[in-house]
């Protein structure tokens, strides 16, 4: 018998081992994965951008709604105010098109993004209204959402009977999507694995997801989806080590694709914290309630508002441990410390070497007061950077948001401009056609807003500039604005280089000025500077950096 489990472990312990390796191996790309954010988000808001540009040089409105629906699926698990915009916006083309295939499309996206921002009675409201009838094809998204919904009412339902109505809704029509989707298709196979997980039929279900996991791209959304739900049935058959494994794959899946929301690192966080893993634990919680707070997803905003208090507390006591220990530590060393000093006075009693000692004692304290100048220098020049990150984030979101609003605008106003084109060449006034595109009025003023569209912005987040900047001068009264005028080309100039934009050929290109009139500008102000001149930009650089 003693041989019998002898050999039973030694067979199964290197597939332990190399269990645990590769699960360490998979935390660790999770990791590399998390600390790689902003080069997946670059990434997603490049792709976004480029919709956005293609937004800008169309005019069909087919097309128009085509690129909405686009942009709401980029969105959809990535910020969901914007996705919501977006849904709204390809509703009202398709009506305009009034084509109900649209519509009922559009209709559909809208209900289930409210879902995510827990708008259950409008999201209801819409559903209620879209006749399906009219599209049957769209059936089995139709059933597809309305079950989606139902379960997220169920779990905010304020009692027992609502919670198992919205259960029964839920179910109905989760058995309905499998009349309308086709046996081959993603929805089929979802809805079938999460029947085959409600019904207790776990390795039917593996069997399944198994052999399509290796067909899916790295690049395929649902490749998280596929793997959250394989690790749902190994939670199931109580194999806990084969769902950590795959809920660490589906997390990576979903934050290689900058989706903000999901479920698989929030579930991982709080298996790891029962494991006792409290560090990486408390790292995945937080970033998961990161990721909800930027998306507005406001059920999975609940659900980690609930296990974080949790992990939390336990992040502290560990610490709160760490540090008693770290203090036993110094203590106990301080104490041996003592008992050796008194050993070498009773050692050495020379006073010649216990002067040596001293001296010795003297230098360690001088290098130890000049390393703590060197580390209040560093934190002095750490708190500055923290400080400028603050302000190039306040900076960016600010003009990000007046940008778009800005290119909004002008899309708006050259659509404008091309239906009085369109109306001066219907009615054959060649002449007329001839002076309006070679009038320069329409630029001028459009610069003319933009200017003061950015004065308005600059002055919103440095409120005190005129007012500081003045101060840099010996005159303060250099500075001259005309009645109306937010800031002048001097303070433009200026206001460019308090943003970080120091190169003369940009700032002339921005301004729309030669390059040699930007350098007199710069060279005018600089030899006014009420201190040392090769100082007065870096001393601009500085207006409002403590406020």
């Amino acid at each position: 018998m003693h041989k019998f489990w002898t050999s039973l472990v030694l067979l199964f312990f290197p597939v332990f081992i190399y269990s645990q390796t590769d699960i360490k191996s998979l935390l660790t790309e999770l990791d590399r994965t998390i600390a790689n954010n902003e080069q997946y988000k670059t990434k997603k808001e490049a792709e976004i951008t480029k919709l956005n540009d293609l937004l800008k040089y169309t005019s069909s409105t087919t097309q128009k709604y085509e690129i909405y629906d686009k942009l709401y699926g980029k969105y959809r698990w990535y910020q969901s105010d914007s996705a919501l915009s977006y849904a709204r916006k390809s509703l009202k083309i398709a009506h305009q098109l009034d084509d109900i295939k649209k519509t009922n499309n559009a209709k559909l996206n809208l209900t289930s993004i409210m879902e995510t921002l827990g708008m259950y009675k409008e999201a209801t409201e819409i559903l209620n209204k879209i006749d399906i009838q009219a599209t049957p094809e769209s059936k089995g998204n139709y059933f597809g959402v309305s079950s989606s919904l139902y379960l997220s009412m169920s779990n905010y339902a304020a009692s027992a009977e609502e919670k198992n109505n919205y259960i029964s809704l839920r179910k109905k029509y989760s058995d309905s999507i499998l009349a309308f989707y086709p046996v081959a298709s993603k929805s089929y196979l979802f809805t079938t694995s999460n029947q085959l997980i409600e019904s207790g039929k776990y390795q039917e279900n593996l069997d399944l997801l198994l052999n399509y996991y290796p067909n899916l791209k790295d690049s395929d959304t649902d490749q998280a989806v596929v793997a959250y739900l394989i690790s749902q049935t190994y939670h199931h058959k109580k194999e806990f080590e084969l769902e950590k494994e795959w809920l660490i794959k589906s997390a990576i899946s979903d934050l290689s694709l900058e989706k903000k929301e999901y479920i698989s690192l929030r579930a991982l966080a709080f298996l790891l914290y029962q494991e006792g893993d409290i560090d990486r634990s408390y790292t995945y919680i937080k970033r998961s309630l990161e990721d909800a707070l930027f998306c507005n997803a406001r059920l999975r905003t609940y659900e980690i508002s609930k296990m974080m208090p949790i992990i939390n507390k336990a992040y502290e006591k560990q610490n709160e441990t760490n540090h008693n220990q770290l203090v036993y530590f110094l203590v106990s060393a301080t104490v041996l410390s003592i008992i050796l000093l008194v050993i070498l006075f009773l050692l050495f009693k020379q006073m010649k070497k216990l002067a040596k000692a001293k001296r010795e004692i003297s230098m360690a304290n001088k290098q130890s007061l000049a390393l703590n100048e060197e580390l209040k220098v560093f934190n002095e020049k750490l708190n500055e950077t923290n400080t400028t990150l603050k302000e190039a984030n306040l900076v960016k979101e600010i003009y990000i948001g007046r940008y778009m609003d800005q290119c909004s605008v002008y899309i708006s106003k050259l659509d404008g401009y091309r239906r009085k084109l369109n109306v001066i060449v219907t009615s054959g006034k060649k002449d007329e056609l001839v002076r309006a595109i070679k009038s320069k009025e329409f630029i001028d003023e459009e610069l003319k807003d933009f200017y003061n569209n950015f004065d308005k912005t600059f002055l919103l987040l440095f409120p005190n500039f005129i007012e500081d900047f003045s101060q840099l001068l010996t005159d303060k009264d250099d500075i001259k604005l005309k009645s109306g005028e937010l800031m002048n080309t001097e303070l433009r100039i200026f206001a460019l280089i308090r943003l970080g934009i120091s190169d003369s050929v940009k700032i002339s290109e921005f301004l729309r000025y030669s390059l040699s009139t930007i350098y007199n500008y710069r060279t005018k102000l600089r030899n006014k500077a009420a201190g040392p001149r090769d100082e007065f930009e870096a001393n601009v650089m500085r207006i409002g950096t403590n406020k």
